[in-house]
């Protein structure tokens, strides 16, 4: 109906969709990275976040992070800056980012346990369609750790 920038002509949009942008990456824990300081880190994060407007999933397994992040964009790159800042963890490979006008796929920030097959799987396709040559040697590095069994290993190496 429109063709003037942002005005979407997808009649079937719902009314609650936003912009919001997604960020989605996979990191390795830096040594001494534990459950419990993940909790707490959550904790942390869901106060904080909210009031930001940014939801999400993380989910932590085998000193291996995987987050889906969404909200604002100007919200989003501030949380990206920082996480890249964050010494915690390291080996950061984005596997996507965008901005679009859609509904949250997460609405409510959770974190989830997983097993070392299930993030393996994850990691395995990121590698198959990324270019990038240091995402491809990191996520080499954060599936090495992850078919070691080490995890007293995580950290750097």
């Amino acid at each position: 109906m429109f063709d003037e920038p942002g005005f979407s002509d997808d009649a079937d949009l719902d009314p609650a969709a936003i912009m919001l942008e997604t960020f989605v990456y996979c990191s390795r824990a830096a040594d001494g990275v534990d459950a419990d300081e993940v909790s707490r880190l959550v904790a942390f994060s869901q106060k904080r976040n909210v009031a930001r407007g940014i939801t999400g999933v993380l989910v932590f397994g085998s000193g291996v992070f995987f987050q889906w992040i969404e909200g604002p964009p100007a919200e989003v790159r501030t949380l990206i800056a920082n996480l890249h800042g964050d010494i915690r963890h390291h080996d950061i490979v984005t596997l996507d980012q965008s901005v679009e006008v859609r509904e949250r796929l997460y609405p409510h920030w959770d974190m989830e346990p997983v097993e070392p097959d299930d993030l393996r799987e994850v990691l395995e396709e990121a590698l198959e369609s990324t270019e990038d040559e240091g995402s491809l040697a990191a996520l080499k590095r954060i599936l090495g750790h992850l078919e070691s069994g080490s995890l007293s290993e995580v950290g750097r190496g």
